[in-house]
């Protein structure tokens, strides 16, 4: 079959990324319709009217494109789901006392789910994004999820969440591109797109601060309490738990004769927990809702590559897949920001196995 007999609906957002994938598969011959999806803002802060990923300038430009490519444009209501799913995860977790990625949550349930259901409804044959990550089919017929070509902008981590029937309809164009030549790209077809700034991430928050944000939809979140050390022991009070980041020194008023890290969150007690420096790294971590890109859950530890933040450097480490389906993590050295909430992301050089959600300590609990 070629490739003008097969259907692909972009997710386009008016920026570089998911402009210049159009292009590309325009110029290889798909049949390419452009889908943008209008997602849910906050219109009752200080008039954050749009989501930043479909503001009216997005949404003109993205329209603009398809008509420069000669593609049908569409826009996908998205707005009640986003809120239930994304939005909702969002708040719910810190009122766990937990610092969640939205952007995973909605890759699972926004992009790869809803935006892909829609796709095949309109009988396309795959789903393409603006993603900076690969995906290879294997011999065997399976899918590897691997990381871009441009590692600095790989974005696989927040794909970790993707299995074998979503890889199996999804393209990622501009993943074997680095991003200065994905610019360049958008110059050569003329979009007009090529000095765009990248986008944010939280884009449901608009121009707010997500404290400001949180405070209006979960104010109890934001009520102060006691700064604790480990054994209980009150030295101080913050200003309200998701104002603070897991190894955070600086901005916590307090007096003591060393310096002091954030080393947990205690939502049981609304408690702050803080320690000295060496009581920040950890060895080891615990995930649960799991997802291995294979679809199939490893039945022996592993030597592997971790990632605990988006940003962060994937770190060696022993992987044993857990019995109840949660996972294991034993690094070889100690790391500082292991942060209940983000995702825990295993890596196999290049390829993407899969990952899961950091837990919390039991001994943060401090009951």
């Amino acid at each position: 079959m070629s490739h003008e007999d097969k259907r692909v609906v972009v997710a386009m957002s008016g920026g570089v990324d998911s402009s210049v994938a159009a292009a590309i598969l325009v110029e290889q011959g798909y049949d390419v319709v452009g889908m943008m999806m209008r997602l849910w803002s906050d219109e009752a802060m200080g008039g954050a009217e749009h989501n930043r990923c479909c503001t009216p300038e997005q949404m003109a430009d993205a329209e603009r494109i398809a008509n420069h490519l000669g593609i049908p444009f569409y826009v996908l209501d998205t707005k009640d789901v986003f809120r239930n799913t994304v939005v909702e995860y969002f708040i719910d977790g810190h009122r766990q006392g937990f610092t969640p990625n939205p952007c995973m949550e909605c890759n699972r349930h926004i992009r790869f789910d809803y935006l892909l259901k829609n796709a095949l409804a309109l009988d396309a044959d795959y789903l393409a994004t603006g993603h900076y990550a690969r995906i290879h089919q294997s011999p065997d017929g399976s899918y590897l999820l691997k990381k871009g070509l441009d590692e600095r902008k790989d974005q696989s981590y927040v794909l970790s969440v993707m299995g074998q029937a979503q890889l199996s309809k999804t393209l990622f164009p501009v993943g074997e591109y680095p991003k200065t030549e994905v610019r360049e790209l958008a110059a050569r077809f003329g979009l007009r797109v090529e000095s765009k700034k990248d986008s944010q991430d939280l884009c449901f928050l608009g121009k707010n601060d997500y404290r400001d944000f949180l405070n209006v939809h979960a104010p109890e979140i934001m009520s102060p309490g006691p700064i604790v050390v480990r054994d209980g022991t009150v030295i101080g009070e913050h200003s309200g738990l998701a104002n603070y980041t897991i190894g955070q020194r600086k901005g916590l008023g307090l007096d003591t004769n060393e310096a002091m890290y954030v080393i947990a969150m205690n939502p049981y007690r609304n408690a702050l927990v803080v320690g000295p420096r060496e009581d920040l790294g950890q060895m080891a971590l615990y995930a649960h809702r799991m997802n291995w890109v294979s679809g199939q859950m490893p039945t022996e530890p592993f030597r592997a590559e971790v990632k605990i933040r988006y940003k962060a450097k994937a770190q060696p480490a022993l992987v044993e897949p857990l019995a109840d389906g949660r996972m294991h993590v034993q690094f070889d050295e100690p790391l500082r920001d292991i942060t209940p909430g983000q995702g825990a992301v295993v890596y196999d050089g290049e390829a993407c196995l899969g990952g899961g959600i950091i837990e919390r300590k039991s001994d943060a609990r401090l009951n």
